[in-house]
């Protein structure tokens, strides 16, 4: 989700004011002899110094950016009070029951039969009812025309949103358009990695157990190296081409439409930063400086190398290969400018190196050659699914790549790819350190996928329970009876694509839970053709604001900012593609519970709602109206939630559980339709997310990637790619930091939320005495945690939700006692 925080925090902050968050350097160099030559070896030191204090701290801007972000709950919050009419008043006059699509539970996939991961849902434009329109608000800022739809969530938009100034994280390193900043006043493309010494970290917590800190921020602005040129200046223009899925082109030109540029290939997980440089003057410059820049010996023909060594302390590796073979001949100017000649063409490569002589070898062997592109592949077969990201190469392409891994990426290597692993590692900013692979593709598996994962109940231990005791049943009737009179379509038509869909998810699996748990097949039948009904206003597109087919970008979108002319703060941004993910994944979900009851529907509305699961995971590149994998990250491993908007510290995530619901319900709408290739996807991207979300979202105490002086608040809260924020956009109160990574309790949260974590996070949180007892907490967010409570103590939160006063006003807007009781019951609770 993506609300505004009520919190305020200081606007900008510098790292000097910040205990352990300064790398203090070395006072400016005074030598002033030029040169000196040894063995082969050439040693430069500045002779000339332009500056005496070198730019080491950076900022640390620790306010949230709130543009395009609302204050709601993430729910509505009005309360539903259920009628206490009995099950039969329901059901005095019953329709015919329609014909189930398929099964209400799936059958285990066989045993080696291969599943191809990435076949297209469909091929052809959106269904007619979509209007379409050109015309989006968000400008394609220096983007260069290509064929297809572009991305909008990815790593890199800050490239055309905005001032184009905000960051870009490749992971280990952060590149930013310099703009004539810094103490080496460049206009070209800067280059910092940040160690966790230069963190800056919030203020603690007391009141948490562990005592952690409420954020820590990577500092932004430190220009380690500077990709510049002499020709660069006031008018220089930055462009952007080829967008997709793990890579993009950044290009600086000295002016618009010139032949004349830099370009630069920036692809996830990058081992070096690459620059192909075409007819300009080349200045390898540094605002932290450089104390010296050696000479050194060329690891193969056709390549000069320099080491760079920075007033920091740190070590830069440049690789330079020139288009005429020739020797550059760069000369230190002076301690911010190493500068090459002019009219040159050729590609420059930077690599820091942590660990001296044997990181340098390991550099060397892959210097010369740069990922341009980046792709996934795979298949699953049974439970098992084994996937591959490989890249395109350019450059010296017969070496290998070095590209760093994530540690989820290392704890689900094969065995091959386990072997190309090497001791040179960096740390990320937010996903722990980041291990070098010599190798041009990884693979990747995942040998325990939830193919038996179906609509009831579901944990890794008890696995899909779809029978409830007749005493959990008649009280499951009993509230199933209440909820069925309720109006489904005054709930779910509203002005918001979420809050709607929340509302009409919540109606399918009352249906689901009533048909197939509560064993009352036309109790089920009058709230499914109630849902049916209000379902039909979406599939229409005659809601309060109708979806529109965004021609501009390649999207389904809220024609609520259009129509407000509000910056896209309507429905959490939905116009801007903030938040797609969360907001479909319940109109997905409900469809497939739907379809399984109606096969008549299922074949009238399949295109429809397809639509939507190609708008936010489109498997398949070459469809001309919805770009590959809108929202997950498959480098990342979990989806990013920020659409077109700029950001300081870049994309971000604020619920990994509606994340991982997107996946389930595409699972499910999956298996429903017949489409196994889509089913298999949704197996394997909840293993990955279950991996994912393990490392870097939900901390148990053993947690080792985090810091150890933030895990302790067990979620992340925000999850951005320069920092990490325990809050929400909506509030600091903990129920719903912890809360917005629950919702909405479904067969898929046990997968990611393991007995361990929940005992743990109950235990510091919600526990009686604990700093926000559950007990206490107000509103829907005390069903959520009593739900959630389910995983680990089943029986605790059946009595709880079938306690004789329950209040209604405990229900948030997307949940039902009927649901919330049948999973309880069905996980141990009576």
């Amino acid at each position: 989700m993506a609300p505004l925080t009520t919190m305020t925090k200081s606007l900008l902050l510098t790292l000097l004011s910040l205990q352990s968050a300064v790398v203090f350097a070395r006072p400016a160099p005074t030598i002033t002899t030029g040169t000196s030559t040894g063995s082969s070896i050439t040693t430069q030191v500045p002779s000339t110094t332009v500056h005496n204090t070198p730019g080491t701290t950076g900022s640390v801007p620790t306010s949230l950016e709130t543009q395009g972000e609302q204050t709601s709950q993430p729910f509505a919050t009005t309360t539903v009070t259920s009628p206490t009419a009995s099950a039969t008043a329901v059901i005095d006059t019953p329709e015919e029951p329609m014909p189930d699509a398929n099964p209400s539970e799936p059958a285990t996939q066989v045993n080696g039969d291969v599943v191809d991961l990435f076949q297209p849902i469909a091929t052809g434009p959106p269904p007619s009812q979509f209007s379409s329109r050109g015309d989006h608000p968000v400008p394609r800022l220096g983007i260069q025309p290509q064929n297809g739809p572009l991305t909008t969530n990815k790593f890199y938009a800050n490239l055309f949103l905005g001032d184009q100034l905000s960051g870009v994280w490749t992971h280990p390193y952060s590149l930013s358009w310099a703009h004539g900043g810094g103490n080496a006043l460049s206009w070209g493309m800067s280059v910092a990695h940040i160690e966790a010494s230069q963190r800056a970290y919030g203020p603690v917590h007391d009141d948490i157990p562990g005592s952690p800190v409420e954020y820590f921020i990577n500092p932004i602005g430190i220009q380690s190296i500077i990709f510049g040129a002499a020709e660069l200046g006031s008018d220089t223009v930055l462009t952007s081409d080829t967008l997709t899925t793990f890579s993009v082109n950044a290009n600086l030109l000295p002016t618009a439409g010139s032949s004349s540029s830099i370009q630069f290939p920036m692809v996830q997980g990058m081992g070096f930063v690459t620059a192909k440089y075409t007819n300009l003057t080349p200045q390898i410059q540094s605002s932290v400086f450089i104390g010296s820049a050696v000479t050194v010996t060329s690891p193969r023909a056709g390549i000069f190398k320099y080491t760079l060594s920075l007033e920091d302390g740190t070590t830069w590796l440049m690789y330079v290969t020139p288009a005429d073979g020739n020797d550059p001949g760069f000369t230190l100017a002076s301690n911010t400018n190493f500068k090459g000649p002019s009219g040159w063409s050729g590609v420059i490569q930077i690599a820091k190196n942590p660990i001296g002589t044997t990181g340098e070898t390991l550099y060397d062997g892959s210097a010369g050659v740069y990922p341009s592109g980046g792709g996934v592949s795979g298949s699953t077969s049974g439970t098992v699914g084994t996937y591959q990201i490989s890249w395109t190469k350019s450059g010296m392409t017969s070496q290998p790549l070095l590209m760093f891994a994530l540690p989820h990426h290392l704890a689900s290597f094969d065995a091959a790819t386990t072997a190309q692993m090497t001791a040179i590692s960096l740390q990320t900013t937010t996903k722990g350190n980041g291990t070098a692979v010599v190798a041009d593709s990884w693979t990747l598996v995942e040998s325990n996928l939830p193919t038996d994962m179906g609509f009831a109940p579901w944990s890794p231990s008890t696995r899909s329970v779809d029978t409830l005791s007749s005493a959990a049943q008649s009280a499951v009737l009993a509230a199933a009876s209440g909820e069925a009179q309720q109006d489904i379509g005054a709930q779910s038509n509203l002005n918001s694509m979420y809050y709607a869909g929340k509302a009409l998810s919540k109606f399918a699996t009352n249906a689901y839970t009533i048909k197939n748990l509560a064993n009352s097949p036309d109790l089920a039948q009058s709230v499914l053709s109630e849902l049916e009904t209000a379902y039909a206003l979406f599939v229409t597109n005659q809601q309060i604001y109708p979806l529109v087919y965004d021609s501009a970008w390649g999207g389904l979108v809220s024609s609520a900012s259009y129509t407000l002319q509000d910056g896209g703060g309507a429905d959490f941004g939905n116009t801007y593609y903030n938040d797609h993910h969360f907001h479909y994944s319940y109109f997905i979900y409900a469809a497939a519970i739907i379809g399984s009851m109606d096969a008549n529907w299922l074949a009238q509305n399949k295109d429809w709602v397809n639509s939507l699961v190609r708008d936010v995971a489109n498997p398949v590149t070459g469809d001309e109206f919805f770009p590959f994998y809108r929202s997950f990250d498959w480098y990342h491993g979990h989806s990013f939630a920020k659409g077109l908007f700029e950001s300081g510290d870049s994309k971000d995530e604020e619920s990994s559980s509606e994340d991982t619901l997107f996946a389930y319900g595409m699972k499910m709408w999956g298996q429903v339709t017949g489409d196994t290739s889509m089913e298999a996807r949704g197996n394997l991207m909840l293993s990955i997310m279950a991996r994912s979300l393990q490392s870097y979202f939900l901390y148990e105490s053993t947690n080792t990637i985090q810091p150890a002086n933030f895990i302790a608040n067990k979620v992340s809260g925000i999850m951005f790619e320069n920092k990490i924020d325990h809050v929400t956009y909506f509030g600091g109160n903990y129920e719903y930091i912890q809360g917005i990574h629950m919702i909405p309790l479904n067969p898929a949260s046990t997968l990611t939320r393991t007995q361990q974590f929940v005992m743990e996070e109950w235990n510091t949180y919600f526990a009686d005495g604990a700093v926000d007892p559950a007990s206490n907490v107000t509103g829907g967010w005390k069903g959520i945690l009593y739900a959630n409570l389910a995983i680990i103590d089943a029986k605790t939160s059946f009595q709880f939700f079938s306690q004789e006063n329950f209040d209604p006003s405990w229900l948030d807007g997307g949940a039902s006692l009927t649901w919330y009781l049948a999973y309880a019951a069905a996980l141990g609770g009576a």
